[in-house]
């Protein structure tokens, strides 16, 4: 199993940059970025080039709403070429209230509108060329990127339409606030089954993680955190389906045996990586990162 370090972005690109480098020293697999209202995580690592060599990149994710997709294919393919074949590409539809309060875009149900997406999406990053007129977007066409292989695309996905789609058409799920039960009882076998026939899948988990001697506080921390984020429908239902209260009740926090056993029940429950989401008083983190990365280099080597 791999393991990944995720950023939410939040510091001048520069800075940025270093954060991915020391990322590569500390032997982690991927880093990953998400869309946060900030920098756009792909145009970030096309900055990145040929620096921090030994760790690969991600996005955790790009909406598929605001883009094109044979847009968003071009960009990828551009920042897959730009790093020398280093891009996983995470995908997603987002989120009702920010589509249409941020985009001022109109949701639609959610799979038939990936479907369509990754139905252009997929085969334009190996090199089609397309003519798709659906429901949801028309499409003609592909993208010139000589030289380059297709990265891997992951969906984001936590219900069982999504996670079925993204084992149909897709290299694998991204999956977030999954407990280790939920993910060997309903993530893992959905998307293998759907998967049937193709390459095994890709089962990612981003995991809020603190090596902390205050586990109650840090919980306190991350209900206030994420308060707004866990009313959105999607996490909210994903909540339900496994009896969460909220994301605290995903949350692995304790000390370095405690989380590093923690770690282990996701392996052993079918993720082939984990996301590590540093959380907590800026120590933890620390400590959070440097057990993190000991348990990276571990499962690498």
């Amino acid at each position: 199993m791999d393991i990944g370090l995720s950023s939410y972005g939040a510091a001048p690109i520069p800075e940025l940059l270093t954060e991915i480098e020391r990322a590569a020293a500390d032997g982690f697999s991927r880093f990953w970025l998400g869309e946060h209202g900030g920098w756009d995580p792909l145009t970030v690592f096309a900055a990145l080039g040929d620096r921090a060599p030994g760790i690969e990149v991600a996005t955790s994710v790009v909406g598929t709403y605001p883009r094109h997709p044979l847009a968003l294919a071009a960009q990828a393919l551009t920042t897959h070429a730009a790093t020398g074949g280093r891009l996983t590409l995470g995908v997603g539809p987002s989120h009702a209230p920010v589509v249409e309060g941020r985009y001022g875009l109109t949701w639609q149900p959610p799979v038939q509108h990936t479907r369509e997406i990754l139905d252009v999406l997929g085969r334009v990053l190996r090199g089609e060329e397309v003519e798709v007129r659906g429901q949801v977007v028309t499409a003609v066409g592909g993208v010139a990127a000589p030289g380059v292989t297709p990265p891997s695309l992951l969906l984001a996905a936590n219900g069982p339409r999504m996670l079925a789609l993204a084992g149909e058409q897709a290299d694998g799920a991204l999956t977030m606030w999954t407990t280790p039960r939920f993910l060997d009882e309903v993530v893992v076998p959905t998307v293998t089954t759907a998967a049937a026939g193709r390459a095994a899948p890709r089962i990612v988990v981003g995991l809020l993680a603190s090596v902390t001697s205050d586990v109650d506080g840090t919980r306190e921390r991350v209900d206030a955190g994420f308060r707004q984020a866990a009313t959105l429908p999607t996490f909210r239902a994903l909540l339900d389906r496994q009896g969460s209260a909220g994301p605290a009740d995903t949350l692995v926090a304790g000390d370095e045996a405690a989380v590093e056993k923690a770690v282990g029940r996701f392996a052993d429950a079918g993720a082939t990586e984990l996301i590590i989401f540093p959380v907590g008083l800026p120590e933890d983190q620390g400590r959070t990162v440097a057990l993190s990365a000991d348990l990276a280099r571990r499962h690498r080597g």
